[in-house]
């Protein structure tokens, strides 16, 4: 049997639903050399069957892993199956656009690299996404694409795609990062080591429909977020992510005093109560409310990580 020329793989858990819409808009894609693993972590919804339905007219099959075993074991063992040359991660709740395949494969063709595609979020019509959401996915993207060449891995995600030969060379994701969240900054930033330029493809921005669509979804992912950011440190050592931004002033030290005093449960009720009075506050007053949350439990996660669970 010939090889693709490119394997996407997805990792998913209860992702059924996700899942019919990203298999639709793999059904439209230009490029016809590809195949689709779709690692099941735990089947807790019917996701094969989903799969197992659209194989009948698309090169995609399922690998379903018997327990949850985290999203840097489902990725490994998905890369391990893939018999293409270009390697995509594909995450479940992307909507690729018919060029989706085609235009990662040609990013390959110029010279050796890792590309990056970023989100481009999709969120419901909610207070938290007109306030906080929707700018600062606008603020993230413009970033990114300001960031000078050797720190581009920083936005190694859900939408990526290597060599064969550069994902052996790096190994596979770390599963030391059991929960949500930098398992891909880690890959990244040894792809990067390796010597491997990463190269954002704004062609490649692709409709994320998000999971974070409430101030208390959005501060649950900073907390775990934060906790992950610990054990990259750990790994890698404070330096490799760079100077931190100094953040200076009243504004800080009422960050730093609620990260100091407020643990995950403590921030969750704050964002749910925010969540309650966003639509009411005016639009700065409610974006600084957002903020101050998220900031600080990002900073409460890196100082509790004993308190992440594995449930985002």
């Amino acid at each position: 049997m010939t090889a693709p020329r490119a394997s996407i793989v997805v990792p998913t858990r209860g992702g059924a639903t996700r899942l019919l819409h990203l298999l639709d808009a793999l059904r439209a894609q230009t490029e016809s050399s590809w195949e689709a693993i779709v690692v099941i972590d735990g089947d807790v919804d019917e996701s094969a069957a989903v799969v197992e339905l659209a194989a009948g007219e698309l090169p995609v099959r399922a690998l379903v892993l018997p327990e949850n075993r985290g999203r840097s074991a489902a990725l490994n063992a998905g890369f391990a199956e893939a018999r293409g040359e270009v390697l995509i991660r594909c995450d479940d709740d992307l909507r690729p656009r018919p060029d989706y395949v085609a235009a990662h494969l040609a990013r390959h063709a110029e010279a050796p690299c890792g590309v990056v595609g970023l989100y481009r979020n999709v969120f419901p019509p909610t207070p938290y996404a007109r306030v906080y959401g929707e700018p600062r996915d606008e603020r993230f993207r413009a970033e990114a694409y300001a960031a000078p060449a050797d720190r581009r891995w920083r936005y190694w995600a859900g939408n990526v795609s290597v060599t064969r030969e550069a994902f052996d060379r790096v190994g596979g994701y770390d599963t030391a990062f059991r929960a949500y969240g930098w398992e891909d900054v880690d890959w990244g930033y040894r792809l990067h080591a390796a010597g491997v330029p990463v190269a954002l493809a704004p062609e490649l921005e692709t409709p994320h429909h998000v999971a974070a669509t409430t101030t208390e979804g959005r501060v649950r992912r900073a907390f775990h977020a934060g906790a992950a950011r610990r054990a990259f440190e750990a790994k890698h050592g404070s330096a490799a992510l760079g100077p931190a931004p100094l953040a200076r002033g009243a504004w800080a030290r009422i960050v730093d005093r609620t990260a100091a005093s407020d643990g995950r449960a403590e921030l969750e009720a704050r964002a749910r109560r925010a969540d309650r009075a966003l639509g009411r506050m005016p639009r700065w007053a409610a974006e600084k409310r957002v903020a101050w949350l998220v900031e600080a439990a990002g900073l409460s996660g890196h100082r509790h990580p004993d308190e992440v669970v594995n449930d985002v």
